[in-house]
């Protein structure tokens, strides 16, 4: 862990015995924007991004959709991988649509990034997808078999998904990654998707990415 990662962590101890977890579910007002700069920033959550990113294999036409896009760090590796096809983020959190807005601006403007200020329960989007990514969001999610039954519904045959998780609480370790992991996979095989795999990358606690794909 580097110097900024410790010092970040040590804030983020502070601010949950001050009430700033909250902001990390549904960021609003100006403590929102402290936790999407912390959300954008911090580098092992860019590396998860780029690392979920890589494993879900987006070409260049794909169309791609990511729940809970946060401040748009995914978005941004989704959108440099799809340059002939299309992204399209969703948050629950206005602050968050708007730093997306910003980090992805040119993609915004050229028509291959769209933002979606949408709860991950009621998506009302058209067409079909070829992949999905969720980064450290499901947990917050209202009935996660039944959101993940619809994402499938959004995804053509052969689409794929990619479910991530990071424990942040305080004492995690490579076990709590573990389980998390397992209980991913078995929301994914209850939501009807097949070919599970799990990734690990060596983060602190380790991240785990689990991947599945429409029959």
């Amino acid at each position: 862990m580097d110097v900024q990662e410790r010092v970040v962590d040590r804030f983020l101890r502070w601010w949950a015995g001050h009430g700033g977890v909250a902001q990390f579910h549904r960021p609003t007002g100006a403590a929102g924007h402290v936790a999407g700069w912390i959300m954008g920033g911090r580098s092992s959550n860019v590396a998860r991004s780029r690392w979920a990113v890589q494993l879900l294999d987006v070409g260049p036409a794909d169309r791609v959709i990511e729940l809970g896009c946060g401040p748009g760090v995914a978005l941004a590796a989704l959108a440099a991988r799809a340059t002939r096809g299309s992204v399209v983020g969703v948050d629950h959190s206005p602050v968050m649509i708007s730093q997306a807005r910003r980090r992805n601006r040119a993609a915004v403007r050229d028509g291959r990034v769209r933002l979606v200020e949408a709860s991950v329960a009621h998506l009302a989007l058209d067409g079909s997808f070829d992949a999905a990514l969720a980064v450290n969001t499901l947990g917050m999610w209202p009935e996660p078999v039944e959101r993940l039954r619809e994402i499938r519904a959004l995804l053509r045959p052969g689409g794929r998904i990619a479910l991530v998780s990071q424990p942040r609480c305080v004492g995690a370790t490579a076990a709590t990654s573990a389980a998390a992991a397992e209980e991913l996979t078995g929301l994914l095989g209850e939501a009807g998707f097949g070919q599970l795999r799990t990734e690990v990358l060596d983060l602190d606690p380790p991240a785990v990415c689990v991947l599945g794909q429409v029959p």
